[in-house]
């Protein structure tokens, strides 16, 4: 089956728009630890961008974009959530601050080449990100949430979890 091809170019311009708001938020709590819980907002936003990827994926084959943005922007929001729970560690702060941040932009060129095969972008995700991105998982400890606190029952994302989302993205 394929992808209305202007459905696919509403979520890029909305994705692309999402993907501002994201660096802008970014940008403004840099170096602001007092700003940390703020790094939720972030994970919604992806949120969004995580899933319009995933719905769309669904119409498409395995090797379309789709489902690698998915996936990636779904590392992306469970850092964000994770990262907004830090307490007293304004350096580990600064350094998810900035893992997020090279994330964002590459989930912008992930964007960008939307309509190449999701086995030749996997190649345009720098293998020191991957590197960084396994060391910042590892540094959260189960007592951190996947999502933010929403009254209900909060599923943890163990590191299993996030190195399976690596495997899936082929890294």
């Amino acid at each position: 089956m394929s992808i209305d091809k202007e459905i696919v170019e509403d979520f890029v311009a909305e994705s692309k728009t999402l993907i501002a708001e994201l660096i802008d938020l970014l940008e403004s709590i840099e170096g602001d630890f007092s700003r940390v819980q703020e790094l939720a907002n972030y994970g919604n936003n992806v949120d969004r961008i995580m899933g319009g990827a995933k719905n769309l994926a669904l119409m498409g084959d395995d090797n379309h974009a789709l489902p690698l943005i998915s996936d990636y922007a779904a590392l992306c929001k469970a850092v964000g959530y994770k990262a907004s729970q830090i307490k007293d560690n304004e350096q580990f702060f600064n350094i998810c601050l900035a893992l997020l941040l090279d994330a964002t932009e590459t989930l912008e060129v992930l964007l960008e080449h939307i309509y190449d095969a999701a086995d030749v972008l996997r190649n345009t995700i720098p293998e020191a990100f991957i590197e960084r991105l396994r060391w910042v998982s590892q540094q959260f400890s189960e007592e951190y949430s996947m999502s933010v606190n929403t009254g209900q029952a909060e599923k943890k994302m163990k590191q299993s979890e996030i190195d399976d989302l690596l495997k899936k993205l082929g890294l």
